[in-house]
């Protein structure tokens, strides 16, 4: 068994590494950090949706904003889609769970928010018709994906694919990926770079 568990931890830094290495990537990550200080400070939020475990790394990167990372800081509007249990079950009840996202972002999305949304397949109905919506507000998409982007390539202004087909080392590098982008949007827009 210590040797699969060997294997899975060097599976995980492999992803890793290829990120690394991935000049696009590291790019477009430096392009995130600018455009989420620049609709903070332009008094917008930033919003997060998934689905499974999706989620769970869409509600743990908006704390890091709405609470704080490093530093003690006044909070930043930012929110994860799927929080009210009511409203996602009322409106999967009613309507259909596939605009769950949307149907609120038609309600609270404003041009110049950011909608980042994470699916490991890229193609996760409810995040693709979310991303629709917020391209139509004139909202500023953010996709975490695995490697091909899946449906979500074409609606992300920003793509952060990650190089696996491998469901847990994919969320493994998102969430590695958003404590990057909440490390240096903190230490941007509050001036404490380390």
């Amino acid at each position: 068994m210590s040797n699969q568990i060997k294997q899975i931890i060097q599976q995980s830094i492999d992803v890793k590494a290829l990120l690394l290495s991935d000049e696009k990537i590291i790019h477009t990550l430096s392009a995130c950090v600018s455009e989420i200080v620049s609709a903070f400070k332009n008094g917008n939020k930033v919003l997060f949706c998934g689905n499974g475990g999706s989620a769970a790394d869409a509600q743990h990167l908006a704390a890091e904003f709405s609470g704080r990372f490093y530093t003690d800081r006044e909070a930043l509007p930012a929110e994860a889609l799927h929080v009210n249990t009511s409203y996602l079950t009322a409106v999967a009840n009613d309507y259909s769970y596939e605009v769950v996202y949307s149907r609120i972002i038609k309600g609270i999305g404003k041009k110049g928010d950011v909608l980042v949304g994470l699916s490991t397949s890229g193609n996760s109905g409810n995040i693709v018709k979310a991303f629709e919506t917020a391209r139509e507000k004139g909202m500023i998409t953010v996709g975490f994906t695995g490697s091909t982007g899946g449906k979500m390539k074409e609606l992300s202004d920003y793509l952060l694919n990650v190089p696996s087909n491998d469901t847990p080392r994919i969320q493994e590098s998102h969430i590695m990926l958003g404590h990057i982008i909440c490390q240096l949007v903190e230490e941007q827009y509050f001036n404490t770079a380390k």
